[in-house]
């Protein structure tokens, strides 16, 4: 089983490596891709280093799944190219999501409709995949009409750099300009780039993904998304709006026995869900589940993830392990 990491040495990319060696995926051959000026260096692998290569030469060792997380224009490009090869691509960037030739997937939602004839596979934007994990036992049984979110998206969402500069602005030291604004001690209500309806692309990715990924256009979804100064970990004040009313001792209930989810509830003894506490976990955290009083059938809910590895890298590797399961690499 070769297996390549386009993107292995960013945030994402490293944290693919770690997951698939957590969850003991069968790599016979690990084959580490990155941009040419890493080309050379090593990557570590089980305790065994691997030499970065160009995607020309990884096609040329024709690897049965490469895990993409390299940005869109990389995706756009090499991920035909890999697939033409024989590869199945599981890809991070938004680059494949709403194109309607290709599926976008969270295992554990909706990888049934994953076929042997599959080969460029779209991971969903972090903030969307926490999302739907909670949503989708809830619209099940109650059906879902409108979701309304803000969310409160850490640094380690756009990358290396950001995280740096969190960290120099928090020694008093200036910003590099990852984003428009200082981002210590500050939240700025920007993610990704202004559309003409006033949304950033990152809110209409929650809203576009989610009704893909859940099969249900009727869903509708008005998001804001923010950029809070923390490291690691995305949390989402969710508002949702059923067709059928509920109680919220059965809404626990059923979210207690969601596979991936685990409810944190207890606000007597101050138990909510945190980023801190879904810090290297996979599971995606849900609290303060609680009616929203000022209209019919409508919930509050706080969702938090750890958004490189749910909401990136274990997503990727579960999506792999689903296509081992089934014979198809």
């Amino acid at each position: 089983m070769k297996v390549a990491v386009v993107g292995a040495t960013g945030l994402v990319g490293s944290k693919m490596l770690q997951v698939l060696e957590e969850r003991n995926f069968p790599v016979s051959e690990l084959i580490p891709v990155a941009s040419e000026r890493s080309v050379g260096t090593m990557v570590n692998y089980k305790g065994k280093d691997y030499p970065v290569v160009s995607a020309d030469t990884a096609i040329a060792m024709k690897p049965a799944v490469a895990l993409f997380s390299a940005g869109g224009s990389v995706s756009l490009e090499l991920a035909p190219k890999f697939a033409a090869a024989g590869c199945r691509v599981i890809d991070n960037s938004s680059a494949w999501r709403m194109h309607p030739e290709y599926k976008l997937i969270v295992p554990e939602v909706n990888g049934h409709v994953l076929t042997a004839n599959d080969y460029i596979i779209a991971n969903p934007n972090c903030s969307t995949i926490q999302m739907v994990m909670v949503l989708q036992p809830l619209h099940k049984k109650y059906s879902i009409k409108r979701v309304v979110v803000s969310t409160y998206q850490s640094v380690s969402g756009t990358g290396q750099k950001a995280v740096k500069e969190l960290m120099d602005e928090r020694a008093g030291g200036a910003g590099s300009g990852v984003y428009p604004h200082r981002i210590d001690l500050n939240v700025i209500p920007h993610i990704d780039v202004f559309q003409e309806n006033g949304y950033t692309k990152e809110e209409m990715k929650m809203a576009l993904e989610t009704c893909k990924i859940m099969g249900d256009d009727e869903i509708k979804v008005s998001a804001t998304t923010v950029r809070v100064p923390v490291i690691g970990g995305h949390s989402e004040s969710v508002n949702i709006e059923f067709r059928n009313d509920f109680y919220e001792s059965d809404v626990k209930e059923l979210l207690s026995n969601t596979s991936g989810v685990i409810v944190v509830d207890n606000p007597s003894m101050n138990g909510y869900p945190m980023p801190l506490d879904a810090e290297g976990k996979d599971e995606v955290f849900v609290g303060r589940i609680r009616r929203d009083y000022s209209q019919p059938n409508t919930l509050n809910c706080w969702i938090v993830a750890d958004n490189l590895r749910k909401g990136a890298a274990t997503n990727a590797v579960q999506i792999a392990k689903y296509l081992h399961a089934q014979g198809w690499i």
